[in-house]
């Protein structure tokens, strides 16, 4: 933490990304005045490399992590205390000295489907156009129907949505959770289950990054750490990880914690949807971690080392 009082939070500079650094921002303001002190509150905008490659699918230029990297740097050479970021952006190994020191109650994790005319993903006739760069999103699409033609769609959620409606493509996913911060959840035609379409690691969940040796500011992030959400996004990172899995892979996890219980549903597909495979355990919420590693295991074993291989290094299909 700055020695002149203020908290400086780097954010990517996108409207989404400055609503989530804003939303952390609130909450340690919330916090008590003895834990708060006296301390600003400085949102710090990055330019990353992901927000300059707009055009370009990210599996072809360095995945997500493209969205983290002059962020983490930015901390490690410490012009920023802190950062936030979407949990699926995160890269499972994390750079030298940067912990995951928060992550917030989780928003609405699952996928919005956004059609021009209306209509609905059962709706969508052979031969209708779905624009996506998302790996994971394009497999379980085609695995659903593989009638229907995807296309490369990427920009900011306003950027894509205007896209459909100028009509660029018949469709688009978009995640629930950006449609709400945003206060734009009347664009979305339709929600979609998870059995249709199971959402991407940690989607919808905000993590707060900062750097270990920090523990002033660490003992203050504690307080904004939401525990259920926090299991849910370690169960499913520790299963990305065991998998050794990025945005070049088509992925998906969901956990859920009820009761104490938490259950953890994994995903891997090939890229044009012709095989998938899933995998669901349940444990004790605090053994979050074990839980992931486990599906992850399980998928590998049921996928098989020489097909794993050749899935995660011939899947950069846009």
């Amino acid at each position: 933490m700055s020695s002149f009082g203020i908290i400086k939070i780097g954010t990517r500079g996108s409207p989404l990304a400055i609503k989530q650094a804003t939303e952390v921002q609130n909450r340690l303001l919330d916090l008590s005045p003895k834990l708060i002190k006296n301390h600003r509150i400085q949102l710090v905008p990055i330019i990353t490399s992901g927000d300059k490659f707009k055009n370009v699918p990210l599996s072809e230029v360095g995945g997500k992590e493209l969205f983290s990297k002059e962020i983490d740097q930015a901390l490690q050479e410490k012009t920023i205390d802190c950062a936030v970021h979407s949990a699926k952006d995160v890269p499972t190994f994390l750079q030298n000295g940067i912990i995951n020191a928060a992550i917030l109650e989780r928003e609405d994790p699952r996928d919005a489907f956004i059609s021009k005319s209306g209509i609905k993903l059962s709706q969508l006739a052979d031969g209708g156009t779905v624009g996506t760069t998302s790996l994971r999103r394009k497999s379980q699409l085609l695995a659903y129907n593989k009638n229907i033609e995807v296309i490369p769609l990427r920009g900011n959620i306003q950027t894509r949505i205007d896209k459909i409606n100028s009509g660029i493509a018949d469709a688009t996913f978009l995640a629930v959770s950006g449609l709400k911060r945003l206060g734009l959840q009347s664009a979305a035609t339709e929600i979609l289950s998870i059995n249709t379409m199971l959402p991407a690691v940690g989607q919808g969940a905000l993590i707060v990054s900062s750097l270990k040796s920090n523990n002033k500011l660490n003992e203050l992030l504690k307080h904004l750490n939401h525990f259920e959400s926090a299991m849910q996004v370690i169960a499913e990172r520790a299963m990305l990880k065991e998998l050794n899995g990025s945005c070049n892979t088509p992925i998906a996890g969901l956990a859920r914690v009820s009761q104490g219980k938490l259950t953890l549903r994994g995903l891997v597909a090939k890229p044009d949807g012709t095989k998938v495979w899933r995998c669901k355990e349940t444990g004790i919420a605090s053994d979050a971690q074990l839980i992931g590693e486990d599906v992850g295991r399980q998928l590998r074993v049921a996928i098989g080392d020489q097909t794993i291989y050749s899935l995660f290094n011939k899947s950069s299909i846009p």
